[in-house]
């Protein structure tokens, strides 16, 4: 008889801390419950919005951690400036290697790595007989560099 009217006790109590925490202004068990399971579905919600926010958060602090990359058409080549907020440890040999793998010889080069990266360099093609290289070609190649060494600095 103790043991029941026990139960029955915390049960009662439990059920007021449940009414409380869900601000529910009903009476009867099954409504404090429905009450409570809508409570929890919104919470469940809310968090999935917070996850996909941070988510996103992460994604554009990601981005923007990325070297920014101009490409300029010259007369005897191209001015190819990537330029980033923080060192670059190894980022200058992925891009140089790409300037090989297009044909690109580098005639005049200014690089700063100390407290960012700055790169500004004039490059030119090697054989005039090899396919025509656009700025557009170029900026994706640079850009391809920079992906791999990001993915390898990563690691």
């Amino acid at each position: 008889m103790v043991s029941r009217k026990h139960k029955r006790t915390a049960m009662y109590k439990n059920l007021q801390l449940l009414r409380s925490i869900t601000n529910s202004h009903v009476h009867s068990k099954t409504s404090i419950i429905l009450d409570a399971s809508k409570y929890i579905e919104d919470l469940k919600r809310k968090i999935d919005v917070m996850n996909q926010k941070f988510a996103v958060a992460q994604d554009s602090d990601a981005q923007a951690s990325l070297p920014q990359v101009r490409v300029e058409a010259q007369e005897k080549g191209f001015l190819i400036e990537v330029f980033n907020k923080r060192s670059c440890c190894g980022l200058l040999v992925f891009i140089l290697e790409a300037f090989e793998e297009l044909g690109l010889d580098v005639l005049q080069a200014r690089v700063s790595c100390s407290d960012n990266f700055h790169l500004e360099a004039m490059g030119a093609k090697v054989n005039e007989g090899d396919d025509e290289v656009d700025a557009h070609v170029v900026k994706e190649a640079v850009l391809k560099a920079i992906k791999n060494w990001s993915e390898i600095s990563e690691k």
